[in-house]
């Protein structure tokens, strides 16, 4: 993965029809697989949604959410779960989102870099999604994607330069 792949990741939000092979979510998860969490815990699992029933299924609890559609649309939905229990909690942080946060950035650059379609989809009905698809207690759902081959992909968007971000030594 490059630079170009985080350069060219857009949120994509309609899909085509045309399926994500086997060996493209392998590649994707494989790269997920690798990614950093608290103290290497790696207290992630992760949900490939493929059944077309069960997308839809998770699509109508998106009810009012702009991803509700993707979800719909795309051949394949990654989800992305993390047991709090086995992330840190530092001065009352806790990690496990930063845990999911980064491993979801894993999936949709190496997506990106396979030439597929994302976007972070981190506001839903937690229970109801759970429900959906069986997951545990104590595990969270962190975020999820659709993932697919976009049908419209929007243009480059504008980044801040350097200096309007970064301080040296102090603000």
């Amino acid at each position: 993965m490059t630079i170009e792949a985080m350069k060219k990741r857009r949120s994509i939000r309609r899909y085509e029809e045309t399926a994500v092979s086997e060996e493209q979510i392998r590649e994707i998860l494989e790269t997920a697989r690798v990614a950093p969490s608290w103290a290497n815990k790696q207290g992630w699992q992760i949900i490939v949604v493929r059944d077309a029933a069960k997308r839809q299924e998770v699509a109508a609890i998106l009810e009012h959410n702009p991803g509700q559609k993707a979800v719909a649309q795309a051949p394949v939905l990654i989800v992305v779960c993390v047991n709090p229990e086995e992330s840190g909690v530092q001065q009352g942080k806790e990690y496990y989102m930063a845990d999911g946060g980064i491993l979801m950035d894993h999936i949709m650059l190496e997506a990106a870099d396979l030439g597929l379609g994302t976007v972070f989809i981190g506001m839903f009905d937690d229970e109801k999604v759970r429900g959906a698809l069986g997951v545990p207690d104590p595990y969270r759902i962190v975020g999820m994607t659709p993932l697919g081959v976009a049908a419209k992909t929007p243009g480059e968007r504008p980044a801040k330069e350097l200096d309007e971000i970064v301080h040296w030594d102090t603000w």
